[in-house]
């Protein structure tokens, strides 16, 4: 069974650690476009349908460390999330701030580089397609049937779409979010030929996913 691995919000605190944090990776993250989340450890790259999400996660004692991965916000949640394997690095612990602001800097260096992977790897829908349709699928991951189901049906590839789409419900539903992404993936599998009905499916789901996370509305989806 495949749990999609929420990312969890990260307290604010007002200690030198976070102050040195948030300085590396403002000098590195701001110049990309990145956005922090309020005055959490968590950044952004807004992509309109996906998001790039950076975490400088702080280990158990106080000090950072670094996971990047990305969101589909065909998801709707209200949270940020990784739906594809997320790169983690660290931690580095904090001892003092002239021994934390060198792993600092190095840290923000190494978020401004893993950003730019899923960039390239994902310009547009295409891409995207190709990518999840490409992967081995592997049983019990729920989520990677249905994202890549999404993905081939809104490039117009309703078979491979269905296939993976029928992969979902053979899941057993133990758990609520397991139902519902059986009674999507039922949905979605039914209008896969429909490249439009796909499309205003998911434009409705980034749409309020995007009200969720608090995010500013886009322009309608575009298929490239």
């Amino acid at each position: 069974m495949s749990v999609v691995r929420p990312v969890m919000p990260v307290l604010a605190d007002h200690g030198p650690a976070l102050r040195i944090i948030t300085s590396a990776t403002r000098e590195s993250l701001k110049p990309l476009g990145l956005s922090q989340r309020g005055r959490s450890r968590l950044w952004v790259d807004d992509h309109e349908w996906w998001l790039g999400v950076v975490g400088f996660t702080p280990p158990r004692t106080t000090g950072s460390g670094l996971y990047v991965g990305a969101m589909w916000l065909w998801h709707d949640v209200n949270h940020l999330a990784f739906h594809m394997d997320a790169v983690r690095t660290g931690p580095e612990s904090f001892r003092t701030e002239d021994q934390f602001t060198p792993p600092a800097l190095e840290l923000g260096r190494q978020a401004a580089a893993q950003v730019t992977a899923p960039r390239k790897t994902f310009p547009d829908l295409r891409s995207v397609a190709r990518h999840l349709t490409s992967r081995p699928v592997r049983q019990g991951f729920l989520w990677d049937s249905f994202d890549t189901g999404i993905a081939a049906a809104l490039v117009g590839d309703p078979v491979t779409a269905r296939d993976h789409f029928e992969r979902v419900p053979r899941e057993d539903p133990l758990a609520p979010w397991m139902v519902q992404a059986h009674e999507k993936a039922r949905e979605l599998h039914a209008v896969a030929p429909d490249r439009d009905a796909v499309t205003a499916w998911v434009v409705r789901a980034v749409d309020s996913c995007r009200s969720k996370l608090g995010l500013d509305p886009v322009p309608p989806l575009a298929i490239s």
